[in-house]
């Protein structure tokens, strides 16, 4: 098992910076692929960013790809997922989650990820 934990969500005005963390634990030796995916309410869960655990290389979605950014900080089994330029549209609730096999080519499909943290709420206001 793997256990993850969000955190850094919270109420942003449009414009703002925002760094949200996943923290991993249990048996990391699972984890292939980390992702972030969010949902906003009403709406289907989106794929953001995905990294791979032991390489670092790191993917977007097209929406995101100039905005946000993913990064693992090694010695804390933590991965980063760094937003500048907030908008309302990024409103949503943001979730990792953990690939264990390393097929990147379905970073995109949340049923691929077998691990998942509980959330944690962005709210974009002016």
């Amino acid at each position: 098992q793997v256990q993850l934990v969000e955190s850094g969500g919270r109420p942003a005005q449009i414009g703002d910076p925002l760094r949200l963390s996943c923290a991993a634990s249990g048996r990391i030796a699972d984890i292939a692929i980390l992702g972030w995916f969010r949902q906003a309410p009403g709406k289907e869960r989106e794929f953001v960013a995905a990294i791979t655990w032991n390489e670092g290389t790191t993917f977007y979605s097209e929406t995101t790809k100039h905005r946000f950014s993913v990064s693992r900080v090694n010695a804390r089994y933590r991965v980063d997922l760094h937003i500048l330029n907030l908008r309302p549209e990024d409103t949503a609730v943001y979730y990792c989650a953990v690939m264990s096999k390393q097929r990147a080519q379905l970073r995109a499909d949340p049923g691929e990820y077998r691990y998942w943290g509980q959330g944690t709420q962005v709210t974009v206001s002016a």
